[in-house]
């Protein structure tokens, strides 16, 4: 088996897609749930890229129960949990759960009785290359603001105490980085163990509840934090995950720097525009002679951020920066790049357009918080 180990984290290999869904229902809710459950079904069975899916119950204890879904890759399974219509769609469910944990899958091997059993994929829906990564998981989190508080809200934002780093023997918060492009505000996380055991370790702790708190008169989209059907359709709303992580085998520079660029995608091409930027990456990371060390990608619906560590700064190279390289990845991103939504038209093989897309795309730092052992 061929082992990748400068891409731990990518939505691109062309895998079929496991999707686990662990969910433990209040008691009594056994009905309400089966009967949002089917209604969820019906709706995600007409679903691009949706192969099947399974509803399973614990033998040893009736309140857990298991819902698993095979799709043709991941790309349109995130497409659909982004969306708002999945948000609408299992919002009956909330009231039946206490707890869920969603897990996601790329199928390397398969067993069948029809399939000869060996040491490779038995199709070409499956990743060939298992992914070997430092044990980091990366998310992030986007909102906007009200016009005109931004700079409060950035005040807020970058004044708050860090909490504590360690959150049991297994995980680990290993670093914060927070960027503001206008009135949107995108908070990246990397996480050394479980995500979901770290980030409900956070929202726990009285510095951001205080935080949290502050910012909510200034936010677009009204939230009650202390209400858990509120809270959780806010967190899946502002959800940007990561669909790529690329870092260069070569060593780790010691002057290296954490940029964030944002890219708004026309309509329907942010998956598209993801991919491009994450191949771009792949050639970056190859490149011995390339500021880009690493990146990572993040995509939801048309929006796209690209936070990448580099030496130097982005005006020093702005194609590398920006993720350009060859005259037809730059005209792959000019048709897939919104360029109106910030400000730039016209050909991006002119140097003029390269600056001003570059200017644009640079997303304010707010702050950027590593713990002791990162």
């Amino acid at each position: 088996m061929t082992i990748s180990g400068r891409i731990s984290q990518s939505a691109f290999d062309g895998a079929r897609l496991r999707v686990i869904l662990l969910l433990d229902l209040y008691e009594g809710a056994q009905q309400q749930f089966l009967d949002a459950y089917e209604h969820m079904r019906n709706q995600v069975a007409s679903v691009p890229g949706h192969i099947s899916d399974q509803l399973c119950q614990s033998i040893e204890n009736p309140s857990q129960w298991l819902i698993t879904s095979e799709w043709e890759s991941a790309p349109p399974f995130l497409a659909w949990v982004n969306s708002e219509e999945h948000v609408e769609t299992v919002r009956p469910m909330h009231s039946c759960v206490r707890d869920t944990r969603s897990m996601r899958y790329s199928i390397l091997r398969e067993t069948s009785p029809s399939q000869p059993i060996t040491s490779q994929p038995a199709t070409e829906d499956m990743q060939v290359a298992a992914r070997v990564g430092d044990g980091v998981v990366r998310h992030a989190l986007t909102f906007t603001v009200k016009p005109g508080s931004e700079s409060k809200v950035a005040e807020i934002l970058a004044g708050y105490e860090s909490p504590e780093a360690q959150v049991d023997e297994h995980t680990r918060l290993r670093r914060t980085s927070l960027f503001m492009h206008g009135n949107r505000v995108v908070r990246a996380v990397e996480v050394q163990g479980d995500l979901l055991v770290a980030l409900r370790h956070v929202a726990r702790q009285p510095e951001v509840r205080a935080v949290e708190e502050a910012i909510n008169p200034y936010l677009e989209q009204d939230r009650d934090l202390s209400d858990p059907d509120s809270a959780r359709v806010f967190f899946t709303r502002a959800a940007l995950p990561a669909v790529h992580h690329v870092v260069s085998d070569r060593p780790r520079p010691a002057d290296l720097r954490r940029h964030a660029l944002y890219y708004p995608a026309k309509e329907g091409c942010g998956m598209d525009l993801a991919r491009l930027l994450a191949h771009q990456d792949e050639i970056a990371a190859d490149d011995p002679d390339s500021p880009v060390y690493g990146s990572t990608v993040f995509q939801r619906d048309n929006l796209v951020v690209r936070l990448i560590d580099m030496e130097g700064e982005l005006d020093a190279d702005p194609a590398a920066s920006l993720g350009l390289k060859g005259m037809q990845q730059t005209a792959e991103l000019e048709r897939l790049l919104d360029g109106a939504a910030i400000g730039v038209e016209g050909s991006l093989e002119t140097e003029r357009n390269i600056n001003r897309l570059l200017s644009h795309a640079d997303m304010m730092p707010i702050t950027d918080r590593s713990s002791a052992e990162s």
